[in-house]
């Protein structure tokens, strides 16, 4: 795709070529019907070299079959984060030339393809990090040497495609901004203040050269950058967008990704971010839930003291079923996690469903006791129920 003057309607996500075709076509189905039109993919130089034309190939395939979904590609081609310092010697860049030329002819006439990441994150990677302070800046400087010049190249082969490099904060895009066509930056910035400042960072930037921005990762729940501060900061700012990633899977599991490979989501506020609905912050208009308007709190609460209340037998033992303590504790549950008045990281209805999965004279009675009492404790104490 030409360059374009605004990519403001890119509503993408990181993803991979993962598993088979059934595996791909039914994950790239979930960006689709998340309603997002792009994918940013990681390409593997070690791979390519192991298989020139499967590997291709492969990368060829995940491009129409993404197109055919009305998503598009920014494929990667290197990736500084985990990086092998070896391919920055000049003496290398011949044999990385031959990579690069062979995977642009191959793929620079693809419908979907949006744009070349020349390299994720240059300076993100111990060899920089953990330099001795006196030789960082001739490490940075190979980074930027090399990097200028497979931009000049791929641009070289492939004139037409816009080119970006995926820089991992907006505080060091400069060295590359006059080779790319598109300015990109990560942002995980930990408050509202953070965030903002990128963007005005960039949008300066962007202003003053005459190039156009997107943020191609964005959302990290372990660095104080949840999704619906993140979407809702870029949306205002009209910067087209990767959430970082599609997949809640691998490495990085614990804290990003939407959804599940089942198809089964972690945080609907995430969905509804990615939708443009945000929650509301603005606590003189925001209204609090009741979950007791109707009396359902109070009825729930009685059916949990029935089902908890001892029936003793002076001759014969009975175990108590558990059957009971659940609904009622479903009942509680239902109350309190649509009044979000519980913490949802193990959603109290996930316990219930996991006791559940196993047939009575399995389950912990005590461990069953002891939630549903907490779970109605819970419950009295937000309604104020005495």
């Amino acid at each position: 795709m030409r360059p374009l003057d605004d990519y403001s309607f890119i509503r993408g996500v990181c993803h991979g070529m993962r598993g088979d075709q059934a595996t791909l076509e039914r994950e790239l189905g979930y960006a689709q019907r998340l309603q997002l039109n792009s994918t940013r993919i990681w390409l593997r130089y070690p791979e390519y070299w192991a298989d020139p034309k499967g590997y291709i190939e492969r990368v060829r395939n995940y491009i129409r079959t993404a197109h055919k979904l009305g998503i598009s590609t920014m494929p990667i081609l290197w990736n500084g984060n985990m990086i092998d310092v070896a391919i920055l010697d000049e003496d290398y860049w011949p044999t990385g030339e031959r990579y690069v030329t062979d995977v642009v002819n191959a793929l620079k006439d693809e419908e979907g393809l949006i744009m070349w990441d020349v390299m994720n994150e240059p300076n993100h990677n111990d060899y920089w990090r953990k330099a001795p302070e006196g030789e960082k800046p001739a490490r940075l400087e190979r980074f930027w040497r090399f990097v200028r010049h497979f931009a000049a190249f791929t641009k070289e082969i492939d004139p037409d495609n816009a080119i970006t490099v995926g820089h991992g904060t907006a505080w060091v895009v400069e060295p590359t901004v006059d080779v790319v066509d598109v300015i990109s930056f990560h942002d995980y910035g930990k408050t509202r203040a953070q965030v903002e400042g990128a963007y005005a960072l960039m949008r300066e930037l962007s202003i003053k050269t005459g190039k156009p921005l997107i943020n191609s990762e964005l959302a990290c729940l372990c660095r104080a950058n949840p999704y619906d501060m993140a979407l809702e900061i870029c949306e205002r700012h009209r910067v087209g967008w990767y959430l970082f990633n599609l997949i809640i899977d691998g490495y990085w599991s614990s804290v990003h990704g939407i959804v599940y490979p089942d198809g089964t989501i972690r945080d609907p506020a995430i969905v509804a971010a990615i939708y443009g609905f945000y929650r509301k912050r603005d606590l003189a208009t925001a209204v609090r839930p009741s979950p007791n308007r109707e009396g359902n709190a109070t009825r729930a609460i009685a059916l949990a003291e029935e089902a908890l209340a001892e029936r003793p037998s002076v001759f014969q033992y009975r175990r108590q079923a558990t059957e009971d303590m659940l609904d009622a504790a479903e009942h509680i549950a239902n109350l309190l996690e649509g009044c979000e008045m519980v913490p949802m990281v193990v959603p109290p209805t996930a316990r219930i469903q996991a006791w559940r999965d196993h047939p009575e004279e399995e389950r912990d009675i005590e461990a069953i006791r002891e939630f549903t009492y907490e779970l109605a404790q819970t419950l009295k104490r937000w309604c104020q129920i005495m």
